[in-house]
């Protein structure tokens, strides 16, 4: 099968920054076999696929995203990819918002200038003890909350530094049991950012992910709440390093990015 992918680097206005996502539009269904081996080989956080719905209706896709190692339920880097791709080969003309029909829902991608908006569901966390298995990861009184959603476990810590600093414990980190551990702090003021954050995802075959959108679904309500600020500008402290806008809206989350094509092909 002739498979077309492109390779966009997700929540950055340059090529080699941000979160590299493939976007694959197939001319031809795709079993899921076909779609995981492809994710495998391509080896990178996130392989989209995007369909037109069955009913025509221009604006909609059918959207599905796969790790390396198993087929995940919500991505936002590879979906913000998802609607830039479609954007920049004209499969739509990129004024009226994108609908992707996905395994959590309808999410809406929208257009402002360079900018790519995603409307997520919100994911707030529910406070909880930090994991046994993370206890000995921090100095005492660093961790500042804890607390859990149902893809990630959190850890809030008392300085940004302390997050730039952390060098991950895969072991302990996998051993938490969720599908990613979710590491944030307040920015220092002279940072331009609001919050940081890093995220680690080892039970779904990523170590660490550059940039991550759908962790805004938890991280956006609780900082809006904790700094009392309606827009947020967060940075992902990966070694690729991201920006992306946040706005928690009600039980909804606006979150933005840039988008760069790196490069686009063919698989044979």
């Amino acid at each position: 099968m002739n498979v077309p992918i492109t390779w966009v680097d997700a929540f950055s206005d340059r090529p080699f920054a941000g979160n590299p996502a493939a976007v694959c539009i197939p001319s031809a269904p795709m079993t899921d076999e076909h779609m995981q081996s492809l994710a495998f080989e391509l080896g990178i956080a996130e392989t989209a696929y995007v369909t037109p719905v069955a009913s025509g209706a221009a604006d909609e896709f059918d959207l599905r995203w796969f790790s390396p190692s198993v087929e995940i339920d919500l991505c936002g880097h590879a979906t913000l990819a998802s609607a830039h791709v479609l954007r920049t080969n004209g499969a739509v003309d990129g004024t009226t918002p994108v609908t992707f029909h996905t395994r959590s829902g309808a999410l809406i991608a929208s257009f402002d200038g360079d900018l790519i908006a995603l409307n997520f569901p919100t994911d707030p966390m529910r406070p909880g003890p930090l994991p046994d298995p993370l206890k000995d990861e921090w100095d005492e009184g660093m961790v500042r909350e804890a607390g859990t959603t149902p893809f990630f476990s959190v850890v809030v810590l008392g300085h940004e530094d302390a997050v730039r600093r952390y060098q991950p414990n895969l072991s302990a980190l996998a051993a938490v049991g969720s599908k990613a551990v979710l590491l944030m702090a307040a920015a220092e003021a002279v940072s331009g950012a609001d919050y940081v954050l890093r995220v680690f995802g080892p039970n779904v075959g990523i170590d660490e992910d550059s940039a991550t959108g759908s962790a805004q679904c938890s991280a956006g309500p609780y900082w809006a709440a904790a700094l009392g600020r309606p827009e947020l500008v967060a940075h992902q402290l990966s070694a690729r390093g991201a920006v992306l806008y946040v706005r928690p809206e009600g039980d909804r989350v606006h979150i933005a990015g840039h988008a760069t094509t790196v490069f686009s092909g063919h698989l044979c």
